[in-house]
């Protein structure tokens, strides 16, 4: 597996995070790190995820950092010179899967469905994100997708929260699961980190309990 990809899984969850303002960008990693999470994925939804993702790789460069929804090709540029290590994306577009594997650029795009999968395989990756995990029919519709594809893992995002998390990871097919509950904008938007951090402590201790370390 991939390098980036076994340190995600090691992690066990990713923090999925907006934010409105750079200025937020190094207390937020701050936070993340402290819990023992040294991981964001700050997506592409915001004027400031550029920034934001340089700021945090640049003062926190033991801290792995990815772009989430990425849906141009421009976006995968300008994320990974601003020091992002893999991109995320909310479906499967061929062309910009296509262009990140031709550059060496990790991606793990968004799948529902088989005919997502069997793109994915022919693109020649290994984990894909299911999302929205939850509304899409949660870990049940991704054991059922996982049964035919025995070498394809994933990385569930949408609906997971500290309620569910716990099944989700206890299943070895899923690398990872993506995660906002504790890096919600009210938090950040507050200025609340140590909360953040709190609730990030609480996400290592699930991660452990659920894979029984």
């Amino acid at each position: 597996m991939n390098e980036v990809l076994e340190k995600i899984q090691e992690l066990g969850i990713v923090p999925v995070v907006v934010l409105n303002d750079a200025k937020d960008a190094a207390p937020l990693a701050q936070a993340l790190c402290n819990g023992g999470l040294p991981c964001a994925e700050v997506t592409f939804r915001t004027d400031a995820a550029e920034e934001a993702i340089r700021i945090m790789s640049e003062q926190f460069p033991d801290m792995l950092i990815g772009a989430g929804t990425v849906i141009t090709t421009e976006q995968v540029d300008r994320a990974v010179a601003a020091g992002a290590k893999f991109i995320v994306s909310p479906g499967l577009n061929p062309r910009i899967v296509k262009y990140c594997v031709e550059k060496g650029i990790l991606i793990t795009p968004g799948c529902t469905n088989p005919s997502d999968i069997e793109q994915a395989i022919e693109n020649g990756l290994e984990v894909v994100k299911f999302f929205p995990a939850e509304p899409a029919g949660g870990l049940k519709m991704i054991k059922a997708m996982a049964a035919p594809y025995v070498g394809m893992k994933f990385m569930p995002t949408g609906g997971i929260n500290q309620n569910n998390v716990r099944d989700y990871l206890a299943y070895d097919r899923i690398v990872a699961c993506g995660g906002s509950w504790m890096v919600k904008g009210d938090l950040v938007d507050a200025g609340d980190f140590d909360k953040i951090e709190e609730l990030t402590r609480e996400a290592v201790e699930i991660v452990k309990e659920s894979r029984g370390k």
